[in-house]
This record gives C-alpha cells, structure tokens and sequence, in this order.
C-alpha cells in the first residue's frame, strides 16, 4: 500500500475527532435519546405546541448526529482495514479501503462545511430577494437571470422554493423578486449572496451588438417563523398599503387587493407579499418577511461595531459592494470580489452550480474571525 493512501486514511480519522469534539457528539447523541424517550411517553402529542418544539429540536440535532455517526463507524473500519492489509501484507482489500476513505471524505466535507453554520439562524429557511438596478432593459433581464440561477441551485438541492413576489418588467426581465427558499440549512448556505452582482455581455437589447455591464442587487435574510425577537408595533410603526397582484394568478388574484406591502417607517424598510389569493395569508407572510429583514439589520449593526473594535471592516449589505462579477464576453470567467474563487466558465454557474461559491466565502468568513 502506497504511503499516500494511508496518509489520506490517517488524516480523514484524525479530522473525525477533532470534529466528533467540537460538535459535542457525546451531548448531542444524548440529547437524541432524551428526545426519542419523551416522544414515545404517552401524551406527547396532548400538548402540540411542546412537541413540535421539541421535533424541530430533533430535526437539527440529526442533520449533526446522523452523519457524525456514520463517519464514527466508517473510522472505525478504515482502522480494522489498515490493520488488515498491513498485517496480511495482501493488497486485495486496497480498493475497498479507498472506496471508503473516499466515502468518509465527501461526507467529512460537508459536516465541516455544516459546522461553520454554527449561527441559530443558520439553520433557517430563507428570504431572497433581487433587485435590477440602473441599466434599463439589460438589468431587468439580468436580475431574472440571477433569479433563474438561484431557483435552479434550490432545485438541484431538492429544497422547497415559493415565489412571494414579482414585478415583471416592461420589455423583458423583472424590476424585482422575492422567494422563499426551505431546506437544511438554507440560509447558511445563501446568506454570503447579499450585494450587487455584476454582468458584462454583449447585450441581446443592442442593436449595435455592444459591451453592456448590469447590475442587479441581490439581499438574503433568515425566515425565523414566530420567533424573532424583534417587537413591532403594527398600528404605529407600519404603514400597510394593499394594491392589486400582478402578473399571472387567474381571475381573482388580479381583480382584488390581496397584495400587500409594508414599511417599516423608522427603518424605511419595505417588504411585499402577492402570491397568496388571501389577503391574510400575504399579510401573514410579509409580517414574517419584514421580521426577518428588521433582524438581519440588527445583525449587521451589530457585525460592523464587532468590526470596529476590531478595526476591520463588516461585510456590506442589500446595494453594497460588488460580491461577484459574471463576465461573457470578451473572457469568460465568473469570479467572487471577496474570496478570489473563479471558474473559467460561467455556463454551469448561471445554471445554478453556485456550490464552489457558497462554500469558499463560508471558508473565507471563518478565516476572516
């Protein structure tokens, strides 16, 4: 056996350790069984508010322990192989000890990845929304492109997307979106997306067959549900405005007023809801949106004076900095203006093949604490 497949073994069973430590697997492993006893007691269900507390809390602990347990016991078997082959001397049970490792890997991959996730909100779905900026026509269609390329990465992940919001714009495009995006981890993974993402291409719009750049701002917060701690006055600080939804929906969604936007009236901040034909259901959702929104700007006050003491800078929010430049002509490259990470073709990325991104500026926010 060759010293570079052991080596690879060793490392993947010494960062399963470090790992089975830092996450509290011991904890968490006996929290699990305190949950799975009161689950099974008689009366769970009596009280449906406790319980479903509790099942939320056991959904998060095994998107840890699950995994964390498989990779416990696949430690476990690439040290009995190991032994094997080096007390056999055989080289037969090689392709089986790199077929493991190589298992163990992608999964010790993305634990770790996980693990930088540690924020409670985190975990949460989330609230994404993009807006074109100045460009005209080019902009508007460069904001549904970006649009398109985040429900396609939602969609490659399996995870759950509800469009509450869209303005289609005149000629092609759209002046504006927001989605709900639901699945592990959601807003862990999307959360680094937020500031202007910047487009060059010939345009499609110009007849002179020009070099175009478009801006569109994209801006992410977490669905906290009911538990956001962010008190609001919904008499005295927001003004409730209703108008009729756009675009398609049938007979009854276009000739009611069940759309609604809110504004924070101290904050400025507006969120708005119109997929619902029910005026309340927007309404409902558009409270939860302008929660999330109203807690991601605490966050980040809060990011910048940490920053401060630091004397460093805090990342920019909504319309900020240009997180990422997406070039078509004449390079072909997409590339982050935080991380440095780039690919050579911006195809697959348009496409939804956002992972490379989203995992080097979690990577770069740890290194950058």
């Amino acid at each position: 056996m060759d010293h570079e497949l052991r080596d690879k073994c060793t490392g993947i069973m010494d960062r399963i350790v470090k790992l089975r430590d830092s996450l509290d697997y011991a904890g968490k492993k006996k929290r699990t069984t305190e949950i799975n006893e009161k689950m099974g007691a008689a009366g769970f269900w009596d009280n449906q508010e406790k319980a479903q507390v509790l099942v939320s809390e056991m959904q998060q602990l095994q998107l840890t322990v699950k995994p964390l347990t498989e990779l416990i016991e696949g430690a476990g078997d690439l040290e009995v192989l190991l032994e094997f082959i080096e007390e056999d001397g055989s080289e037969d049970s090689i392709p089986e000890l790199a077929s493991t490792a190589d298992r163990l890997q992608k999964i010790l991959d993305h634990l770790e990845l996980q693990a930088m996730m540690s924020a409670p909100e985190d975990g949460s779905a989330a609230y994404l929304s993009i807006q074109a900026g100045e460009g005209g026509t080019d902009s508007s269609d460069w904001a549904e492109m970006l649009l398109r390329m985040y429900l396609r990465w939602a969609e490659r992940r399996g995870f759950n997307v509800e469009i509450l919001d869209r303005s289609d714009a005149e000629e092609a495009g759209i002046r504006s979106a927001t989605v709900r995006i639901e699945g592990d981890y959601a807003y862990g993974y999307l959360k680094g997306e937020t500031g202007n993402h910047r487009l060059i291409r010939i345009s499609p719009f110009d007849s002179a067959g020009r070099r175009h750049t478009s801006f569109a701002a994209v801006d992410v917060s977490p669905d906290l549900g009911e538990i956001a701690e962010i008190e609001i006055n919904w008499d005295q600080d927001v003004r409730e405005d209703t108008y009729r939804a756009s675009g398609a929906g049938g007979q009854h969604i276009n000739k009611t007023d069940s759309a609604i936007r809110l504004t924070h009236l101290e904050s400025g901040v507006v969120v708005q809801c119109q997929n619902n034909r029910s005026q309340h259901k927007n309404r409902a959702e558009a409270r939860k949106m302008l929660k999330a929104k109203l807690f991601q700007i605490e966050q980040e006050k809060r990011d910048a004076e940490l920053a401060a003491k630091r004397g460093g800078k805090s990342k920019i929010g909504f319309g900020g900095q240009t997180v990422r430049n997406y070039v078509l002509h004449p390079d072909q490259y997409a590339k982050d203006a935080r991380t440095g990470h780039k690919v050579g073709n911006p195809g697959p990325v348009l496409d939804g093949d956002l992972d490379g991104f989203l995992e080097s500026f979690l990577r770069w926010g740890m290194a950058e604490n």
